[in-house]
C-alpha cells in the first residue's frame, strides 16, 4: 500500500488482484447475495483506495484496514435500507410445518446455507458481520475485533451467541439429534 500512495499503478493492480475476489465474496454475502450490488460495493472500495490512498495508517494491518472499510461500506448500506431482502421464499417457519414424515436431515447444503443466511439476516448486523467475517472469512479474532472496533471478549461473545442462537434455529441438521420418526 505504501507503493499505492507512492503511486505506482502496478502495485494498485497486484492489490486489486490479491484482495479483490475476497471482498466480492465479503460483499456478496453482506449484502443479501446481490450480485450486482456486491460488484458495486467492490468497484467502490477500490475507486475509494486509488483516490485516498493517503487513508491507510501503516500502522494497521492491511487486510484489516481493507475490512473495516468494506464493513463500515455494508453498515450504511444497512442504514439506507429500511427492510431487508430475504434470500429465498423459504422460511424456517414453513419448512418446520411439514409433516414428520419429511427427513429434514437429508436437506441439501444449499438449502442449509439458505436457511443459515435467512436466520443470520435475523441478527443484529454486529453479530451477523462477526460470524462471517470469522467463519466465511477465516478472518482471527484479533483482527475481527479491530475491523469491528471492539474488544477480543465481546467478539468472543457474539460468536458464542450467534452460534447457540443459530443451532437452536437450525438444528434439524445437527448430526447428533436422534432419528426421525416417520409417521405411521
Amino acid at each position: 500500500m505504501q507503493l499505492v500512495i507512492a503511486g505506482e499503478i502496478k502495485a494498485f493492480e497486484a492489490i486489486y488482484d490479491r484482495y479483490n475476489s475476497l471482498l466480492l465474496n465479503f460483499f456478496h454475502r453482506m449484502l443479501w447475495k446481490d450480485k450486482e450490488k456486491a460488484q458495486d460495493f467492490m468497484q467502490e472500495l477500490f475507486t475509494k483506495i486509488i483516490e485516498k490512498p493517503q487513508q491507510y495508517c501503516p500502522d494497521r494491518p492491511f487486510k484489516t484496514w481493507l475490512y473495516s472499510i468494506a464493513n463500515n461500506m455494508c453498515k450504511n448500506e444497512y442504514k439506507k435500507q429500511e427492510v431487508r431482502q430475504e434470500y429465498t421464499s423459504v422460511s424456517v417457519e414453513s419448512l418446520s410445518n411439514y409433516s414428520t414424515e419429511f427427513d429434514f436431515a437429508r436437506l441439501d447444503g444449499k438449502t442449509f446455507n439458505n436457511l443459515l443466511h435467512i436466520e443470520l439476516d435475523k441478527m443484529e448486523e454486529s453479530h451477523k458481520t462477526t460470524f462471517i467475517l470469522r467463519y466465511k472469512e477465516d478472518l482471527p479474532l484479533n483482527e475481527i475485533s479491530r475491523i469491528m472496533e471492539c474488544s477480543e471478549g465481546t467478539v468472543k461473545s457474539r460468536l458464542f451467541y450467534t452460534l447457540k442462537k443459530l443451532s437452536s434455529k437450525l438444528q434439524v441438521y445437527n448430526p447428533n439429534k436422534s432419528e426421525v420418526t416417520y409417521g405411521q
